[in-house]
């Protein structure tokens, strides 16, 4: 009878002390550093990530790497991470590549409702370029008058085949029914080079590629709707300013990365991350920061991650749809 007595205290009191100690855990909690896993190689896209890593480790109280791991346009990276612990010292730098985009593909098989977000972090904006002398093109328009008297003549690059600027371009071309010849291009370098050569007409540009080459371009359009892009590109017009229609809307023409941690982490480690993120996003100093980069610091909620991000994937698969069509008239 005894022996029971005490079984079935210890019955009792064990779950008890096992609330106390995961308590106690969360409240500790971070107790070491906290990795970031960035899904490509270093960059200026990774310096935006340490600049918001920085801000959230002075919260937090310890130190939070962020670390480069390339391959299969981020699926690496993905992967890497859905096989560490669900205890909050591995974030997902959630790029759109490897969230959405390479599902859509085919080439990972997650959903964006696989993670529990923590808070949108950054976006960056692309923009059609062309040679500061060009005197052809002086507006977007002339550029698409162009492309119709020129019917499929037109060369252009968006870096490699099937990215993200390919999409956002191939939708403006198909809007406006002209069409070129994409030439995909490993490194950008080359492709700067031969639009300088005059063997492309124009050319696809994020920020940080348009800051360390605008002695020798300029911008014709931003493909976005955020005004601080088209500072970023020295005043040139968004889509909109001059008559035109992108097609896509909120985060779906732009690059951009929301920071996730798997699904299981306890909801306590959840709260801490996202307040110290929340934190660092709002700080004055962090923010421009992320401006002086190129980038645009976006701050959706959580609570808006499912409408935000979900809704992404439908508009780039009318991306991937105008790719077919321009590759078709090739």
């Amino acid at each position: 009878m005894r022996i029971w007595k005490k079984l079935s205290i210890f019955i009792l009191v064990t779950p008890f002390m096992a609330f106390c100690l995961a308590t106690s855990a969360f409240a500790d909690f971070p107790e070491r550093k906290i990795e970031v896993l960035f899904p490509f190689g270093p960059g200026s896209a990774m310096a935006v990530s340490q600049v918001l890593a920085e801000g959230m480790a002075k919260e937090l109280g310890v130190a939070m790497p962020v670390v480069a791991t390339p391959g299969a346009a981020g699926v690496k990276a993905f992967e890497i991470g859905l096989k560490k612990p669900a205890d909050g010292y591995m974030i997902f730098d959630g790029y759109v590549a490897p969230l959405v985009l390479q599902p859509l593909l085919g080439n990972a098989n997650w959903r964006h409702s696989d993670f529990t977000p923590l808070y949108s972090a950054t976006s960056n904006a692309f923009a059609v370029i062309v040679r500061k002398n060009d005197d052809r093109f002086q507006t977007l328009h002339d550029l698409i008058e162009y492309m119709k008297k020129k019917e499929g003549k037109a060369r252009y690059t968006t870096g490699s085949s099937s990215n993200l600027p390919h999409m956002v371009l191939a939708k403006v071309l198909f809007d406006n029914k002209v069409y070129g010849r994409v030439i995909p291009y490993d490194e950008m370098e080359q492709g700067i080079k031969d639009l300088r050569s005059g063997v492309l007409d124009f050319m696809m540009s994020n920020p940080a590629f348009y800051k360390t080459n605008k002695k020798h371009v300029r911008a014709l359009a931003v493909m976005s709707e955020l005004k601080e892009v088209s500072e970023i590109y020295d005043g040139a017009p968004r889509l909109m300013d001059i008559g035109m229609e992108l097609g896509m809307t909120g985060l779906a023409p732009m690059g951009w990365n929301w920071w996730l941690v798997r699904k299981e982490t306890p909801p306590e480690i959840v709260e801490k991350l996202r307040t110290a993120m929340a934190t660092a996003l709002a700080n004055k100093d962090v923010r421009q920061k992320i401006l002086n980069l190129g980038f645009v610091p976006t701050g959706y909620t959580p609570d808006e991650y499912d409408a935000v991000a979900g809704g992404v994937g439908a508009q780039l698969q009318s991306g991937i749809d105008a790719i077919n069509w321009v590759l078709s008239k090739q």
